[in-house]
């Protein structure tokens, strides 16, 4: 694929990389808003102990009664078909199919009691990535320029990368619902030159982003004559458009990426050993992993793998596993004993493991979580495709995983009642997942970010879960 090709590719699929920062004025005010938002927070435990965050998104709602929170003494109908293994925590319990996860419960904690009121999966994804409610609570409403920004987005704002261009990094995006873009993922009402880098698949042989590739007969110079000959087409008048502006953003941003042969380096996933790749799993979430990997080495501060780019596209392609995702209202053990747990279990394992071994766990918050849980009965629903039971979309109690940066491997945060269904402890939402990465991040979550029009905004409206920490 050509430059041109990428970049045309690029202005379809809203990728943004770098663009300009804000206005003198509008960083002044920035400064001067937050300096009042400092708390005594900035001196908790874990404050600013991550270079990186890793993200993973399981997108569809990842049951808690398969994986973190089994409950092998329940009622068959709440407890499902799949047993619970010890772990190297003592009197912590995965499910079965996790094996490698329970030899690693040592180096993740477990936020148990985590819980809000959006029972569906695209605003409930808008709350996960935004950690604001949307307007339209429980519905699946597209993306809009008014859109709360993703809070990658909100670290470009205020953090703008020096090395690798970008300070967030989506790989194996945009999570679809099921089959489009669901909202929360792109930069809203920051405006689209704070959209982060957005990667598809990577499972195939090309660099991450095809048309980055060096091209023999172009070389510095003849580059920046392209350059030049571009700005010299571009009149004021048409400049004034605002698809020409996104345009020309996208324009700006691809010749930035041309001048970074390091970040050129870190998205191609040839450089890495076949029996490296073969470990993480030559499948869209395991690559999508090692590629997540391979970002924190080229120190990029924000990297979000969604897990599976459709949450339900066992529905359209059954038998195709790299469609498979967690919205599992039907067939849930068939669709997460034959793919989604083996996967899952494989890919996030090697990148714990592979963080740990090159000395990168201890500064890099790793984070895992769905937009809700699933409910505790299992039941076929006749209104979706499959023929064996599942469980419905359950946002009252879930469970999420935290590794890294500080984080007290094998501890349990929370608690919930003998079916998974409720919490019985202080209850965590979205809104502090997204206080605790910048938190991690050494940015006060208290503090505010300015949207276009330079109105502000609080980071976060949530608390760090310093429980973690302890």
């Amino acid at each position: 694929m050509k430059r041109r090709d990428w970049l045309q590719s690029a202005s379809n699929a809203g990728l943004g990389l770098l663009g300009s920062i804000l206005p003198s004025r509008a960083a002044i005010g920035l400064d001067r808003i937050s300096s009042k938002a400092v708390t005594n927070r900035e001196n908790g435990p874990g404050f600013g102990r991550a270079k990186s965050v890793v993200v993973i998104i399981a997108s569809g709602g990842q049951s808690q009664l398969e994986t973190w929170d089994p409950r092998p003494e329940a009622p068959q109908e709440v407890r499902g078909a799949f047993g619970a293994i010890r772990t190297s925590v003592p009197g912590t319990l995965l499910c079965e199919h996790l094996p490698k996860l329970a030899r690693l419960a040592d180096r993740f904690a477990i936020v148990k009691s985590m819980s809000h009121d959006d029972v569906d999966h695209g605003s409930a994804l808008y709350l996960t990535l935004t950690g604001q409610y949307h307007p339209r609570l429980s519905s699946n409403p597209p993306p809009r320029e008014t859109d709360h920004p993703f809070f990658g987005c909100v670290l470009e704002q205020r953090r703008p990368a020096a090395k690798f261009l970008r300070s967030s990094v989506v790989i194996n995006g945009p999570a679809l619902v099921p089959f489009e873009p669901g909202p929360g993922q792109y930069a809203g009402l920051l405006g689209r030159q704070y959209d982060s880098l957005m990667i598809g698949d990577v499972t195939t042989d090309r660099q991450a982003i095809p048309g980055l590739e060096e091209l023999e007969d172009v070389d510095v110079l003849r580059q920046s004559q392209r350059q030049r000959l571009l700005n010299d087409l571009q009149s004021p008048e048409l400049l004034a458009a605002q698809s020409v502006i996104d345009m020309s953003t996208l324009y700006r941003q691809a010749f930035g990426m041309l001048d970074r042969p390091a970040a050129r380096r870190a998205l191609d996933l040839n450089a890495e050993p076949p029996s490296i790749r073969d470990k993480y799993g030559r499948h869209r979430p395991g690559q999508a992993c090692l590629l997540a990997r391979r970002l924190v080495e080229a120190e990029v501060p924000l990297v979000t793998v969604i897990w599976n780019h459709s949450n339900r596209g066992q529905d359209r392609d059954p038998d195709d596993l790299e469609q498979h995702g967690w919205d599992t209202h039907n067939d849930i053990f068939d669709v997460m004993g034959r793919s989604l747990l083996p996967r899952f279990d494989q890919s996030f394992a090697s990148l714990l493991e592979d963080l740990e071994q090159r000395s990168l766990l201890d500064s890099t918050l790793v984070v895992c979580l769905g937009e809700f849980g699933r409910a505790p009965l299992v039941a076929l629903e006749p209104r979706f495709a499959g023929a064996t039971p599942g469980r419905k979309h359950w946002a009252a109690a879930y469970s999420i995983v935290l590794a890294g940066a500080g984080v007290n491997g094998g501890a349990i945060i929370g608690a919930t009642d003998r079916h998974a269904a409720y919490p019985i402890t202080a209850k965590y939402g979205p809104w502090d997942v997204t206080a605790t990465i910048f938190y991690a991040l050494g940015i006060n979550p208290a503090g505010y970010f300015l949207d276009s029009a330079n109105r502000p905004y609080h980071i976060s409206s949530g608390q760090p879960i310093e429980a973690i920490y302890a």
